[in-house]
């Protein structure tokens, strides 16, 4: 991968509203593969049954299928994205998602990503699409 990609993207994940409102960590980035942290915080997650809400979940699956797709220096958008939600995480639980390029194409790829609790179970799966746009990422 790149270096100037990495860094660049690295950068953007810092400085991304919605990423550090979550408190969301980029550790991985490689070519198509990506894995970011967060702690789940039920005071600020949880839904009305007093569990973690999917959109929690979701945002942090997006966060990877973001950066894994963006990996190789141009924009890339979601065109699908379907995620099975497997169990709830514990309050405090550090969550990871780790998404891994399945296949490439000019205009697509394909990615499976997962969501674990550190120390527990899995909590989510998702299979999700990309469109590749060729276009450069602006923030390099």
């Amino acid at each position: 991968m790149d270096p100037k990609v990495r860094d660049a993207i690295y950068r953007a994940v810092a400085k991304e509203p919605f990423a550090r409102a979550l408190k969301m960590e980029l550790v991985t980035l490689e070519s198509g593969y990506s894995v970011v942290e967060m702690s789940y915080d039920p005071a600020a997650m949880n839904n009305i049954y007093d569990r973690a809400h999917g959109g929690a979940i979701f945002a942090l699956i997006d966060e990877a299928f973001e950066t894994a797709c963006q990996s190789h220096g141009t924009i890339a958008v979601a065109l699908n994205v379907n995620v099975t939600y497997v169990s709830s995480p514990k309050g405090g639980a550090r969550l990871k998602a780790e998404a891994r390029e399945i296949s490439r194409t000019k205009k697509t790829a394909s990615y499976d990503i997962k969501v674990w609790d550190l120390e527990g179970p899995l909590i989510a799966t998702c299979q999700a699409l990309a469109y590749r746009t060729g276009k450069p990422i602006p923030f390099l």
